[in-house]
Parts: C-alpha cells; sequence; structure tokens
C-alpha cells in the first residue's frame, strides 16, 4: 500500500493587507500536490499549486467540475457559493455551448459600447468625488459603485434593485459560520429576483445580455429557464465584486508604491500591460475556489490522485510559480512572460474577462490623469482590510489630492 499524505489543515484565514499569505506560499515550496482539509464541507482534498499541474487540472478531461454536484466538497464558505446549473460546474461539452452563447455578449463590437459606457460612469463618478472634495474614499466613489453599475447597465437592472443585490452577493461570499443562514436566504432571494427578471425578459426582450442569452441559439437549441436565470446570477455576482475588489487593491499597490505610480504617470501608454502584472502579482482573493473530481487516477509531480479524489487548484500559488515567472514575487510592470492565471484557465477562463479588463484600464487611467497628485490621505498601515470574505480588500481607501 502506498503511504496516505497526512493533510494539513488550511483554515486559509490570512488577510494581512495584500501580502501572500504564508501557508500558499510554504505548501508550494514543500509539498506542491498536497492533502488538506478546509473550514467547510466533508472530507479531504488534493491542493495543486504548479502552474504547469494548475494548467494540467484546468484543462484535462480527467478532472470535472460536474462531478462535485450533489457532494458537500470541502470549500471555503459554510453554504456553497455556486449553483448546480451553473456554468462554473459545467464540463465540456456542455458548457462549450453556454459559453458560445454568452461570448457573444462580449464581442468586440459590444466591448466598444462599453469603453464608451464605462468611461462615462468613470468621469460622473471622479466629478462627484473632484465636487465633495479631498479628502475622499476612493472605494466608496469608485472603486464600489462602477462595476455594479456597468454590469447592471450590461444586464439592465433597475437601478432600485442594485443595492440589495450587492448586499445579496456580499453575504453568501462570508466565510463565517454565524453567517450561514443569511448566505442559504441570500442566494434563494437572489435565485428568486432573477428567475422573475429572466422570464419577463423572454416574454419581453430589450437590448441587454440577459436578453441576448434568452434569445440566442446554439443549433436548435436555447438556454432552458432555469440554466438561464442561474447565467444570469452568476454574471451579476462575477461582473461586479471582483472588479470592485481589484480597483480598490490596484489602487492601494500603486499608491504604495512610488517608482511604479511614477512609471505609469510618465508612461500611460504602459496601462494594459501594468494591469496583467498587477493582477498577476496581488492574492486577490482566499484559499481556494470550485474543486473537481478526479474522474480516474491520474499523477501530477510524481504524487497519485485516485479517481474519486476532489482536487483544488491555487491560482495565486500559480501566479508566483518561479518555474514560471522571473523573480516571481517582484512586481515587475515592465515584465513579459506567461499568462497569469487570475480570470481562472482552461473551460472556466472567465468570460467577463474582457469587461473587467475595459473597467481596470478606464478606471485607473483616468484617475491617474485627473488626480496627478493622487495620494493616500492615512498611512498605509491604517488602511482596514475586510476579513471575513474570500476576497481580499480594502474596506475603505482613503486619498487626498
Amino acid at each position: 500500500m502506498e503511504p496516505v499524505a497526512t493533510p494539513r489543515n488550511c483554515p486559509f484565514d490570512y488577510a494581512e493587507a495584500l501580502e501572500f499569505d504564508p501557508v500558499l506560499r510554504q505548501l508550494q515550496s514543500e509539498e506542491p500536490v498536497a492533502r488538506i482539509r478546509l473550514p467547510h464541507g466533508d472530507g479531504e482534498a488534493w491542493l495543486v499549486t504548479g502552474y504547469d499541474d494548475v494548467r494540467t487540472v484546468t484543462t484535462d478531461r480527467r478532472f470535472s467540475r460536474s462531478a462535485i454536484i450533489g457532494k458537500d466538497f470541502p470549500r471555503m464558505t459554510p453554504e456553497p457559493i455556486v449553483q448546480d446549473e451553473a456554468i462554473n460546474v459545467m464540463d465540456p461539452p456542455a458548457s462549450s455551448r453556454l459559453r458560445s452563447l454568452i461570448s457573444k455578449g462580449f464581442a468586440p463590437r459590444h466591448m466598444e459600447r462599453m469603453q464608451v459606457r464605462t468611461q462615462h460612469v468613470v468621469d460622473e463618478l471622479l466629478d462627484r468625488m473632484e465636487e465633495q472634495g479631498s479628502p475622499a474614499d476612493l472605494f466608496e466613489h469608485l472603486a464600489a459603485p462602477l462595476p455594479l453599475t456597468t454590469i447592471c447597465e450590461v444586464l439592465d437592472i433597475p437601478e432600485d434593485d442594485r443595492s440589495q443585490l450587492r448586499a445579496h452577493a456580499r453575504t453568501m461570499m462570508d466565510t463565517t459560520i454565524e453567517n450561514r443562514d443569511d448566505a442559504v436566504r441570500a442566494k434563494a432571494d437572489l435565485r428568486a429576483y432573477f428567475k422573475t427578471l429572466t422570464a419577463d425578459r423572454r416574454e419581453n426582450p430589450g437590448d441587454d445580455l440577459i436578453s441576448a442569452l434568452a434569445m440566442a441559439r446554439d443549433g436548435d437549441e436555447l438556454l432552458n429557464d432555469q440554466e438561464l436565470t442561474v447565467m444570469a446570477m452568476v454574471l451579476l455576482i462575477t461582473g461586479q465584486d471582483t472588479t470592485t475588489y481589484q480597483i480598490g487593491n490596484i489602487a492601494y499597490t500603486l499608491l504604495t508604491r512610488p517608482k511604479e505610480l511614477a512609471m505609469l504617470r510618465e508612461r500611460p501608454e504602459m496601462l494594459p500591460q501594468a494591469i496583467e502584472e498587477l493582477l498577476r502579482f496581488i492574492p486577490f482573493r482566499k484559499g481556494v475556489g470550485i474543486p473537481r473530481v478526479a474522474l480516474e487516477d491520474a499523477e501530477l509531480s510524481g504524487v497519485k490522485i485516485r479517481a474519486g479524489d476532489i482536487v483544488h487548484v491555487s491560482y495565486l500559488t500559480a501566479n508566483r510559480d518561479g518555474r514560471k515567472f522571473d523573480r516571481p514575487d517582484e512586481l515587475d510592470l515592465e515584465r513579459n512572460g506567461p499568462s497569469h492565471m487570475t480570470f481562472g484557465w482552461g473551460g472556466h477562463h472567465c468570460l467577463g474577462a474582457p469587461l473587467a479588463a475595459t473597467e481596470l484600464q478606464v478606471a485607473l487611467g483616468t484617475l491617474l490623469e485627473r488626480f496627478p497628485d493622487l495620494r493616500l490621505a492615512k498611512p498605509a498601515e491604517e488602511v482596514r482590510w475586510n476579513k471575513t470574505s474570500i476576497w481580499r480588500y480594502p474596506l475603505a481607501l482613503p486619498v487626498t489630492w
């Protein structure tokens, strides 16, 4: 009999500003394919941390997302965030059909229109911040409202409903055990809301992404009602939360690094490349997300994974793999190298990545241009960070100019 690895208990609760989680770093260097226990869910899982192994798990058909449906899989949150009908637990070819339908909503012609609209929203938000005067909270004025406004316009969600939907999404991401009942309720309320909204768009389609998905055909197939409901939910949640937090994280990172900030001010054309490096460098979440199940025995870095085993990957450690990235723990805005994995990889690479990239470039480019002497209004060590979510981000980012 082969020896079974002793599982490590991994709370993944590290939340010191944007420092890299020491437990993840240790696993990456000492045990790149490790047996772990997570705070919630049943049993143990494998955690894969190297870039090449992560790429294998996320692209190889021997590892299935849909096989987790119905399992109380090891996870970060008391209540699973994912829905059984969601695209992020589908395998090809089912997911390929949906991805093809959804990608039509993020086609270049739509993105050009979104860039113009995003610029308009950013200008309005920064006008308001300037009117209020210095100091101001950049998180409140720009990071929080921009992605929510943008995705709600893409989905054509009424303005009066937006703050409640955002509150539901935040409740679902909370990792504290006291939050479990609220998370169950928030998920049900969101689902009920989108069930009604998507049914209405089927009957009365407009010029929005939900209507486009309701009408989109793949051969003879339309999305069924459940697929459409859950897809709209997924688009709302993933289309605003992560971009909000990354605007806050990137702004904080630049405002605490004078050399990089000066470089971007002098060479604004570098911004798209710089954002790619910032996305690679910043540990934007805690721990791990949705796992996969090994459908047959497989070997990763000399470790035997058995059929039926749960396998988590870490995009965070993949982004810091020294075998792929020279000086992986340094922020180098001029870096040219392999693609980062912050938007995921393979068949579950984030469909909204073009929209997120557009929002980040417009928001940060406009901010640096309009406020040439923008700086933190308090010492970096006094900035307060979220401690209870799976996402890492500043609760407020006071700036002055």
